[in-house]
């Protein structure tokens, strides 16, 4: 049977209309034939053909150019819709009523013609012709077995992965005609929460309601749950999902309208539950006045372009019309990936921003000068940055060379070419770090809050002592981690269930904050256009997450079992490989409780600690100092000093360091 349908799918067009002609002169005749059975019985079995040769003649003469006109034979046989079936109808419609005009005119008292039989010719032509497309329709998408698993006694088993559709509205139902024509999978049930359309049957398929969801499994044997609520909001997923959790199935999702309406996804794209379904919250709507502020009509340069927060802040930033965009990255292969995405879309949707790709380094002040000089830019978001913790842990020089001094350079650049609001993209590890990255986050935040104090202040490692004009306003967002972003442990969890196991978490009692990217840049962007210059702005992350339990979630969504003590027969164990250098159990948005609103609902401001300019350049000039010196002890020591908070819990795990004491 396959290699038949695979022959005739590969049948060039005109064949294939070919062979649907005469399919269709055939059943006009098997239809006009069965009419005159139908009227005068069995037992004139051959006379209409003898004495009525001229009305089989005119029949497909009559139909045959109709169903052309209605466009039957244009219609792709594997996408038979609700549109064919009309077009059917009317063809088979008007050729009867033709035929009957004809029989007419052109019958005569010797040979009669039933009226009867007009009518018998229209039903019967309906049910063949139409069926035969119905049935093609099926036999070509390969989907015998719906039709097959309502015969009674019938037993039938395709070898297929077996899953039931969560949400019966229109996303449902194209999915599980995408799944029937992939055959990849084999739609078994619909599960909704709307009461009206339980225990009823949607295209083929028994929806259960949620809680008959184990009768469900029992009785179609379904292995996993495919998600088809794209409307829904993500409280309402959560929701769902904690319910799902119970079950031994596989749970996994398919894309949202807005998706599919961009074309960047298909509705059979199937992909795993999207992690921020179970952490995240529904996103407060963006007050539109904050997000162009900045923006719209400016020249906006970002640093660290093609990061995670960097190349989503350039997504959302492109969308709100800057005249030109600044990308300026150090990795060659992320910068040509923003690019490439935000060209695309630059001409899919005709706008006009104007992109400025550019490679480069934050450590070097005045590539970043002449940059921000040459285009005249208004903002600048900073989001260059070191962000793994053991890896800035075991490379000190490089943390603090890029987070801190790149950082200042960055701020002076802006200060010098007169750029009129620059945001830093800072870190929850800044409070109270016990880390290099977050310690040198911290710096970079305290470097920020000097310099904005200062109206005219004469720039770290300017021997002129000339003093600069200060007209740009310096703020900082601060948050926590972002789902997906480098580094993350989401993707991590994702390999190692698909490769067996084990899952490895650092502590039982880990707890992380965690927000969505898009969330993040939309508030960094909204944070950036409040206050009046030295603010630190924190981002409301709801409640810290046990990374244990998100863990155990991810195995449990699935379709597998957590192995414990509890249950020795469980699939996937999770290991704890203990706390990594500088890692915290837990993280802090505030040093201090002073702590305000603003105008946005997810967005409180901070009165942290600050220090002079003058006192802090003479601490970074020491820092630098020592950096170059490869003294991390000494480093440690301007960071105890100059950090509030800052404990570190270990000795110093800088490579560098550790060997230099190795070597006799």
């Amino acid at each position: 049977m396959d290699k038949i349908r695979a022959v005739l799918l590969s049948l060039p067009r005109r064949r294939k209309r070919v062979l649907q002609v005469i399919a269709d002169v055939i059943l006009v005749w098997l239809s006009l034939w069965m009419a005159f059975v139908v009227r005068l019985g069995i037992d004139e079995l051959n006379s209409p053909i003898q004495q009525h040769l001229w009305l089989f003649l005119s029949a497909p003469v009559i139909a045959i150019p109709l169903f052309v006109r209605f466009g039957m034979y244009r219609a792709v046989m594997r996408y038979v819709g609700n549109d064919a079936l009309i077009a059917i109808v009317k063809a088979v419609t008007f050729s009867s009523l033709i035929l009957g005009v004809v029989v007419y005119w052109y019958s005569n008292h010797q040979t009669i013609v039933p009226r009867s039989i007009i009518f018998n010719y229209w039903w019967l032509g309906l049910v063949m012709i139409g069926g035969l497309r119905v049935a093609m329709r099926q036999y070509f998408s390969g989907d015998w077995f719906v039709a097959a698993q309502h015969v009674p006694f019938a037993n039938i088993d395709d070898g297929l992965p077996r899953v039931a559709v969560y949400g019966a509205g229109a996303a449902g139902n194209q999915l599980v005609a995408a799944l029937r024509m992939g055959r990849a999978m084999r739609p078994v049930a619909f599960i909704d929460d709307d009461s009206s359309i339980a225990s009823r049957v949607i295209a083929g398929l028994q929806v259960f309601k949620p809680k008959h969801i184990q009768q469900m499994i029992d009785t179609t044997g379904a292995q996993e749950i495919l998600l088809a609520i794209p409307s829904a909001n993500r409280g309402r997923r959560r929701e769902i999902l904690s319910f799902l959790e119970r079950f031994p199935l596989h749970v996994r999702s398919v894309p949202g309208f807005m998706d599919l309406a961009s074309g960047q996804v298909k509705v059979d794209d199937i992909r795993e539950v999207d992690i921020a379904d179970l952490l995240g919250r529904d996103a407060v709507p963006a007050q539109e006045d904050l997000l162009e502020r900045c923006i719209t009509r400016q020249v906006v340069m970002v640093t660290g372009a093609g990061g995670s927060i960097g190349s989503e802040l350039c997504r959302q930033i492109l969308e709100l019309r800057p005249t030109t965009l600044l990308l300026f990255e150090h990795s060659e292969f992320n910068l040509y990936n923003i690019l490439s995405e935000l060209e695309q879309r630059i001409s899919r949707e005709s706008l006009s921003v104007k992109l400025i790709p550019i490679l480069g380094s934050i450590r070097h002040e005045s590539k970043l000068l002449d940059v921000m000089k040459t285009w005249h830019v208004d903002t600048v978001y900073h989001a260059a940055a070191y962000k793994h913790v053991p890896m800035v842990e075991h490379n000190i020089a490089e943390g603090v060379l890029n987070n801190v001094i790149g950082t200042l350079n960055t701020a002076q650049a802006a200060l010098q070419a007169g750029v009129a609001n620059f945001v830093l993209i800072s870190t929850d590890k800044a409070v109270r770090p016990t880390n290099v990255m977050g310690s040198t986050k911290r710096l970079a935040e305290m470097t920020l809050q000097a310099l904005s104090r200062e109206k005219a202040p004469v720039l770290f490692g300017d021997q002129s002592s000339i003093s600069q004009v200060n007209k740009t306003r310096f703020t900082m967002v601060r948050f926590g981690n972002v789902l997906g972003s480098s580094g993350s442990v989401i993707p991590l969890f994702h390999k190692q269930i698909k490769s067996g196991g084990p899952l490895t978490v650092t502590h039982p009692k880990i707890t992380r904050y965690f927000m969505t990217i898009p969330e993040a840049a939309q508030l960094v962007i909204q944070a950036g256009s409040m206050g009046q210059g030295g603010d630190v702005f924190v981002l409301d992350m709801g409640e810290p997450v046990k990374i244990v339990d998100l863990a155990e979630k991810m195995i449990h969504l699935s379709g597998l079992s957590v192995r414990s003590e509890r249950n020795p027969h469980g699939d996937i164990h999770i290991e704890f490989s203990g706390l990594r250098p500088g890692e915290k159990l837990y993280e802090e948005l505030l040093i201090g409780d002073n702590v305000a609103a603003t105008q946005h609902p997810m967005i409180m401001t901070a009165n942290e600690d600050h220090i002079g300019w003058e006192v802090l350049k003479a601490k970074l000039s020491e820092l630098l100092s020592a950096v170059d010196r490869d003294d991390y002890a000494r480093v440690r020591q301007l960071l105890r000093d100059t950090v509030s908070g800052y404990a570190p819990d270990g000795e110093i795990v800088d490579w560098i360091y550790q060997q230099r004491r190795l070597e006799p």
